[in-house]
């Protein structure tokens, strides 16, 4: 029974968060032949400044490069 945690920031529509869960799934039926009836995805969506990246959080990184 596979399980995949995608952890993203916030901001995904529910059409992206479809998408990636059905991309997810397809390559792991094509690839490693699971069924998708035991494939579980779940998506944690994590808040800009909850998140760092390249040293800095990453709503400040965002700033810095705008």
């Amino acid at each position: 029974m596979p399980y995949v945690n995608v952890q993203i920031t916030k901001g995904a529509s529910r059409e992206q968060k479809a998408e990636i869960v059905k991309d997810i799934t397809g390559s792991l039926e094509r690839v490693l032949g699971k069924k998708p009836e035991y494939t579980h995805v779940v998506i944690q969506e994590i808040e800009e400044e909850d998140w760092g990246f390249a040293g800095k959080l990453t709503d400040d990184w965002k700033k810095s490069k705008s």
